[in-house]
């Protein structure tokens, strides 16, 4: 197997984009990725796209051959991959296998969700979840998190305010960031006195509805100083299925498929989380990004709060969580949201980040997960 380097990445403007079609975003993502790589459409071999339910969101299925041709590649192969909400981690782990087994050369990984289009996204949202028994009993996302969220406080005394933190963390990252749909700070009191959505989660605990694009350019890591003097290697690439029904689980304040994806990564990688220095997690809702950093390994199970209550999760911090501002702040478009990730990540390794660069960043993590943790996809990358 090859060792695969990223070479080029890019990121649309996340938001509620009603001027722009689905054909705009992957379009605008994935030529800039190859212009950030240095290379020409004739060079790509293949494109792995991940995205939820453009058939939902925006009524158009096939959407691999739509992209091919939108973007000037046909006749490369182009898949779609859909894993929910980690449908980008896993477009990019395909993508890296392609590269590294040899049968491809040069792969674009991209992810688009374009969900504004619908007047109601929950329903189509929701289809992540288990429809017997979960979403026909009348439950969502936010209640599904409010149902962890409450136990983790129970077992570990997390409080409403530490979840608060969390997002005021996220925001005051995000609003460093010029790609991010909410480029504000909040603080602890707005989130506590936001409208109510599922108790204990209220509105500033929750990622919002986006419409977005992100791609990342791949390559043999051998042959990545042809085309870019900052390629960023992938070191660990880990994924691992869980159940989608929360009442399966031995544990629902843990995502047991973060756990098992995560240890894939570090033993690929040969790191620990102690050689993280920043990270970007799937905090879909504040307890997730809790949970997150807890079954991530960088705390120990119930410390999550704390660890935020402390600063350890701020840019300065021990190990630095969401430097974009993660998905509350810099938005979640659901199929993009693991390559935007992944831009962000390479961003910090090459130094380019900005205002929001985090000092001496060589090594990162991604988090990605889908539903309440049915599919997680981590990898690990290096300078």
């Amino acid at each position: 197997m090859r060792d695969v380097a990223i070479i080029g990445v890019s990121q649309t403007k996340f938001g509620e984009l009603w001027d722009v079609s689905f054909r705009d975003l992957i379009s605008e993502a994935g030529l800039k990725a190859i212009e950030d790589a240095g290379i020409e459409g004739r060079d790509l071999e293949a494109m792995f796209v991940g995205n939820m339910s453009a058939g939902l969101f925006v009524e158009q299925e096939h959407i691999a051959s739509l992209i091919a041709d939108q973007v000037g590649l046909n006749p490369i192969p182009c898949t779609r991959v859909e894993a929910a909400c980690a449908s980008g981690g896993l477009a990019l782990r395909n993508g890296i296998m392609a590269v590294a087994s040899g049968y491809h050369d040069i792969v674009i990984s991209a992810g688009v969700e374009k969900m504004t289009d619908v007047v109601d996204p929950t329903p189509v949202i929701s289809t992540a979840a288990d429809q017997e028994w979960e979403v026909q009993q009348g439950a969502n996302f936010p209640s599904l998190y409010a149902m962890m969220a409450r136990r983790h406080m129970y077992e570990y005394g997390t409080t409403r305010e530490q979840l608060a933190m969390f997002s005021v963390v996220n925001h005051k990252n995000g609003a460093l960031n010029p790609l991010a749909q909410f480029p504000m700070e909040i603080t602890v009191d707005q989130v506590l006195n936001s409208s109510m959505v599922a108790d204990p989660l209220r509105l500033l605990d929750c990622s919002p509805v986006t419409d977005g694009a992100a791609a990342v350019a791949l390559c043999p890591a051998e042959d990545a100083h042809k085309y870019t003097d900052t390629p960023i290697y992938v070191k660990g690439s880990g994924q691992a299925s869980g159940t989608i029904a929360l009442h399966e689980r031995r544990d629902i304040t843990t995502i047991d498929s973060t756990v098992h994806a995560a240890k894939r990564a570090y033993n690929m990688a040969g790191l620990q989380p102690k050689d993280m220095d920043l990270a970007e997690v799937h905090d879909c809702f504040s307890i997730n990004g809790l949970l997150a950093i807890e079954d991530l390994g960088f705390v120990e199970k119930g410390q999550g709060g704390p660890a935020v209550e402390e600063g350890l999760t701020e840019r300065d911090g021990k190990i630095p969580i969401n430097p974009s501002g993660g998905l509350k702040s810099r938005g979640h478009p659901l199929g993009a949201t693991g390559i935007a990730q992944t831009a962000e990540i390479v961003w910090q390794l090459r130094g380019e980040a900005g205002k929001r660069q985090i000092d001496g960043a060589e090594i990162g993590l991604t988090h990605n997960i889908g539903g309440t943790g049915g599919t997680a996809a981590v990898h690990i990358f290096s300078n």
